[in-house]
């Protein structure tokens, strides 16, 4: 026997309802009893259907034709309280995405169902595909190794009148009632609801630590452009990035990464894509189970219901962090140019279509990619062409400013926002002489894991701390999941003229090493300054634990991993910068010396290097300058360096920031007044 339905919202996105309800009508399962709409549907827009009751008032209309179920498929701040006005009445619902326009609304909708002891299904769709059971069972089997997160990309094309096609679109709120009608909780929802549902995540208390990048290039107050980063209870980080002003309209997916291949998932096609090491690519199109119709089994037969309210949980935190959070920003007039589209004009965001599905291959934001527009640029006075494309994010609580005199000379970044692959830690960038050129690079193009100036070693027992590839003895450079972190625990006692902060080295929760780290910065010339760095590692890992590098693991010279300064690269006509020590010029020459100190002089500006310890003085300097410019100085250039269970050890680099391109002699006076002013 067919069970009456009533449809409350049968325009817009609600005709796709009335198709699939003249669907299963057909079948036998249902019967559109009713409609409920502000104004009448006409005979036209009912053909097919045997004259359904009509009515504005849904309660009367449920009451009226005895309807078992109740599609309610309007706006969104209307959600609760026409599903508890179903549930009121014994009636069991499918209720369209969003779940609601808040958590505490959610909230209150799923005692309203605990009460009534009513069914409600959430229209996420694409869960009801075939594949999602199809993907997490080759995650579980381990087909492609152990999971290292997830990834979703929506790039779709929207103009300027969809924002406009009903009052609350694009809205935050629509008179004193949240509406959240933005990218990531509506349009492209099912990408964020489809990444937790592979995680098996999807549960209120399942998600923590949201991050979220949202922008508006529309004239809306919802975000248009988006990205969002979370872990959910099983360690998983899972990233979405999504966007209504892409170049081109491209199917949205979801793709999870493993340490032996990955699976790429295009919900909306229900196609699956598995590449993994050692086979060839497999392409698979899987059924899907339509989420009325399970609603319709869940009621005749006791069949499981595919997206139950209290399985939307997750999404609804993550809503809810939207809702409660910055208003997303505008973005400046040059991150998106206007174009015409099928039905007028659109808005389109300069390169997102590329961002988007690097975000989802990288699992990074917006913001770690680079993008221009993803974090507001401080650009300082008179820096050059290559320092002015190396300008830093504008301060925050995750950046503390290093002044002098009250000038701003360095940007701390202590709580880097980072994809795993680039080993995060601390970093300072953008770094100036007083004179405002900015004298280290961020993530260059050639060396991604290269972040102005910190500490990195790549082999702490078999842990990358450098970022990138680890180099494999006999194999060369290898893509390796076996990335650590370097975690700001806190500040120590306050230091006016820089910072003292803990830090934890970890991998996978297990810590190997804690950090104590001290920054001062301190004038020595019109034209100079000093950055002191002293570095206190204490292995507690619980065993003896040792620092290597690719020289030591069979790539000689590559003796890197300490404190390491990566220098801005130049433009091409420009020469390269010079190196040099008081007795040495030129990479080949200074490269793996015990130097007293060295200086990297480029185009209008001198860094100086110098131990500021006996111990720190024995270090061989590594360098570079052909390829790039960059100095560390090396804590295992040839052998491993051991470091007992509970011992520690400790560098002090003192590094001269100038401005101008010095000589040896100037180089030299600048050390000894470094050395001289040094604090103790």
């Amino acid at each position: 026997m067919s069970l009456p339905v009533v449809l409350a919202g049968a325009r817009g996105h609600g005709r796709s309802h009335l198709l699939n309800i003249r669907r299963l009508e057909q079948n036998g399962l249902v019967r559109l009893a009713g409609v409920c709409e502000l104004n009448p549907l006409s005979p036209a827009e009912l053909a097919g259907f045997d004259a359904p009751e009509q009515s504005a008032d849904l309660g009367e209309l449920l009451e009226r034709t005895g309807a078992r179920i109740a599609v309610i498929c309007t706006p969104i701040h209307t959600h609760t309280d026409l599903a508890l006005t179903a549930a009121a009445q014994g009636v069991h619902t499918l209720l369209e995405k969003p779940t609601t326009a808040s958590y505490p609304e959610f909230e209150r909708l799923l005692a309203g169902l605990d009460k009534s002891g009513t069914a409600c299904q959430i229209g996420f769709q694409s869960l009801g595909s075939h594949a999602v059971d199809a993907i997490r069972e080759l995650v579980l089997d381990g087909a492609i190794g152990r999971l290292r997160g997830i990834g979703a990309a929506g790039a779709w094309v929207r103009d300027e009148a969809y924002h406009r096609r009903v009052p609350w679109a694009g809205r935050r709120s629509l008179d004193g009632r949240d509406v959240v009608d933005g990218v990531l909780t509506n349009p492209l929802a099912h990408a964020v609801a489809t990444a937790l549902r592979l995680d098996g995540g999807d549960l209120a208390g399942d998600v923590s630590g949201i991050e979220l990048e949202q922008y508006r290039a529309n004239d809306i107050e919802a975000d248009d452009t988006s990205c969002l980063r979370l872990r959910t209870a099983r360690s998983t980080r899972i990233t979405v990035a999504v966007t209504l002003c892409a170049e081109r309209n491209t199917e949205p997916y979801v793709m999870v990464h493993g340490t032996e291949g990955r699976v790429t998932f295009w919900y909306k096609q229900d196609r699956v894509l598995v590449e993994r090491a050692g086979r060839g690519p497999a392409e698979t199109v899987y059924g899907r189970t339509d989420l009325l119709e399970n609603l319709v089994a869940h009621l005749e037969e006791g069949a499981e219901l595919v997206v139950p309210a209290y399985r939307t949980g997750a999404f609804m935190r993550i809503l809810e962090a939207v809702r409660t959070g910055p208003s997303p920003a505008r973005l400046p007039a040059d991150a998106w140019y206007g174009a015409e589209g099928d039905n007028g004009p659109r808005r389109i965001v300069r390169g997102v279509d590329a961002l988007v599905a690097e975000s989802a291959e990288t699992l990074a934001t917006f913001a770690e990619l680079g993008a221009d527009w993803a974090v507001p640029q401080t650009a300082p006075p008179a820096a050059s062409s290559a320092a002015s494309a190396s300008a830093s994010a504008a301060p925050s609580a995750d950046t503390k400013i290093l002044r002098l005199a009250g000038r701003a000379v360095a940007d701390y970044v202590h709580r880097p926002r980072l994809p795993a692959t680039l080993s995060p830690r601390p970093y300072l960038h953008p770094v100036r002489t007083l004179g405002g050129v900015v004298v280290t690079e961020l993530r260059p193009a050639d060396h991604a894991h290269h972040l102005g100036v910190s500490m990195a070693v790549p082999d702490v027992a078999g842990v990358n701390f450098w970022g990138g590839r680890t180099y494999v003895r006999d194999q060369g450079p290898v893509a390796l999941d076996n990335h650590g972190v370097q975690q700001h625990t806190g500040w120590l006692a306050p230091d006016p003229d820089g910072c003292a902060q803990a830090l934890s080295w970890t991998r996978e929760g297990r810590e190997l090493l804690t950090e104590q780290r001290r920054i001062r910065t301190y004038a020595l010339s019109a034209g100079a300054w000093a950055l002191d760095i002293t570095s206190t590692l204490t292995n507690v890992s619980g065993a003896g634990l040792s620092f290597g590098s690719p020289a030591t693991n069979g790539r000689p010279g590559a003796g890197y991993g300490g404190f390491f300064w990566r220098a801005p690269k130049e433009g091409a006509a420009d020469p390269r910068p010079e190196v040099f020590s008081a007795t040495a010029t030129g990479e080949d020459a200074v490269h793996g010396s015990t130097a007293e100190w060295l200086a990297l002089a480029g185009q209008g500006w001198t860094l100086v290097f110098a131990g500021g310890d006996e111990e720190t003085r024995r270090d061989p300097w590594f360098v570079r300058t052909g390829q790039y410019p960059g100095v560390g100085s090396s804590l295992a250039w040839e052998r491993r360096l051991p470091l007992a269970e509970g011992a520690a050890l400790s560098r002090r680099i003192v590094t001269v920031v100038a401005d101008g391109r010095l000589d040896r002699p100037a180089a030299a006076a600048l050390v000894a007044l470094a050395r001289e002013a040094a604090p103790s």
